[in-house]
C-alpha cells in the first residue's frame, strides 16, 4: 500500500468501521435498480449495498432480503421512506433479518421509528440537508447521517453538495459519521469531502449502469448519452403541494409529472384525498414511471432519474472496477496535495 493510499485509507476507516466494509462507499438507494444483484455486488466487491425498498409491501422486501443474503455474507443495508405507510411492518422485516443499518428517507423519521430501529440492534442513517437539521437529527439519536446535495439524482434538496459539506461537516463530523453524496462521479471528489471531515461517501448514478445493475439496455444507453446539463429538477407548479423535487434526464416523462401534479392538486382540491394521500400518490407515479424506464426499457415515457454525474458515466463496468476506479483516483488527489 502506498502512503497516499494509507491516507486514504485512514480518513476512510472510521466510515469502514461503521458499515462494516472495506471502502466507505455506498450505493445509493435506486428504486428498481438497487435489487439483490446490485446490491450484492456492491457489498461483495467491499463497498456497501443499499436496498431501495420504496413502495414495497413487506411481503416484498422480505424477499429481496432473503435473496440479496443469499447472494452475499457481507453487511448491507435498506432504504426505507418514512412515508410509507407500513413503516412499521417494514422496519420489523428488517429486525426478524438482523439487517445491520437501516436508511430513512424523504423526511423527517416519524415518532418511534429510530427507536424501533435501534431496538432491534441495527444503525441508523438519515439525512441532513441543513445544519439545523442534523443536529436535531443527532439528538433524535441517528448514527450517522448522509450530507446530499441538490446534483444528486431522485428527490433532491435546495442546496448544492459542496454548501452543504462547507456548512455540516465542520460543525457535526466529530459527533457521528457522515457521508457526503449528489454529484460525486471522480475519486478527486471523494479525496475532498474525506479531507474535510467526511467518513465516506454516497454515489448513485455512479453505479446505475455497472454490469450488474439489472437496469435495461436502454435505460443505461440514455445514461452513456446524457452531459450534467440533461439532469434537470422538476417543477413543482402548485404551492399547496409541496411537492420534492426529483432530478432526472429531460423526456416525456418529465412533461407527464407537471400533468399528474395538476390531477393531484385538482383531487386535494376537491376534497378527494387529504395531504398525505396526496403525496402518497406521486411517490407511487414515481414509482410506476422508474419501472417503465428501468425495467421494461420505455425511456421516453419512463423516469431516468440521474444526478448531475451522469455525463461521467459512459460505459457499462462492473462494481468492483468502478470502485477500484475511484480508490485510485482518490488516492492519487491525496498524493498531489502532499507533494
Amino acid at each position: 500500500m502506498s502512503s497516499a493510499e494509507a491516507r486514504l485509507a485512514a480518513r476512510m476507516a472510521r466510515g469502514c468501521d461503521f458499515l462494516g466494509s472495506e471502502v466507505a462507499i455506498i450505493c445509493g438507494a435506486m428504486s428498481w435498480v438497487s435489487e439483490r444483484n446490485l446490491v450484492s455486488a456492491m457489498s461483495n466487491a467491499g463497498g456497501f449495498g443499499l436496498i431501495a425498498c420504496g413502495a414495497m409491501s413487506p411481503e416484498l422486501l422480505d424477499a429481496e432480503i432473503t435473496e440479496t443474503k443469499a447472494l452475499t455474507a457481507k453487511p448491507f443495508g435498506v432504504n426505507l421512506i418514512t412515508m410509507h405507510p407500513q413503516l412499521t411492518d417494514l422496519i420489523a422485516v428488517c429486525a426478524r433479518h438482523r439487517v445491520t443499518h437501516i436508511v430513512l428517507a424523504g423526511g423527517l423519521p416519524p415518532a418511534g421509528s429510530i427507536d424501533a430501529i435501534k431496538a432491534a440492534g441495527a444503525k441508523v442513517i438519515c439525512f441532513a440537508p441543513a445544519l439545523v437539521m442534523a443536529k436535531k437529527l443527532i439528538r433524535s439519536g441517528v448514527d450517522a447521517l448522509v450530507v446530499e446535495g441538490m446534483e444528486a439524482g431522485g428527490h433532491i434538496g435546495p442546496v448544492s453538495t459542496s454548501v452543504l459539506a462547507q456548512e455540516i461537516l465542520p460543525e457535526v463530523a466529530d459527533q457521528v459519521p457522515m457521508f457526503v453524496a449528489g454529484g460525486i462521479g471522480r475519486g478527486e471528489a471523494i479525496a475532498a469531502y474525506v479531507d474535510m471531515g467526511a467518513a465516506g461517501v454516497q454515489l448513485g448514478t455512479r453505479f446505475a449502469c455497472a454490469s450488474e445493475s439489472i437496469a435495461h439496455p436502454n435505460f443505461k444507453k440514455a445514461f452513456f448519452r446524457a452531459s450534467a446539463r440533461d439532469a434537470i429538477a422538476s417543477v413543482q407548479i402548485d404551492p399547496r403541494l409541496p411537492v420534492i423535487p426529483v432530478r432526472a434526464l429531460k423526456n416525456a416523462g418529465a412533461e407527464r409529472f407537471l400533468a399528474k401534479q395538476r390531477e393531484v392538486a385538482a383531487a386535494l382540491d376537491a376534497g378527494e384525498v387529504d395531504m398525505g394521500a396526496a403525496q402518497l400518490q406521486i411517490e407511487h407515479y414515481w414509482a410506476g414511471a422508474l419501472r417503465r424506464a428501468v425495467i421494461d426499457g420505455d425511456v421516453e415515457q419512463g423516469s431516468l432519474m440521474a444526478g448531475q454525474s451522469v455525463g461521467m458515466v459512459t460505459k457499462e463496468e462492473p462494481v468492483a472496477e468502478i470502485i477500484a476506479t475511484l480508490m485510485a483516483e482518490a488516492a492519487a488527489a491525496l498524493e498531489k496535495r502532499a507533494a
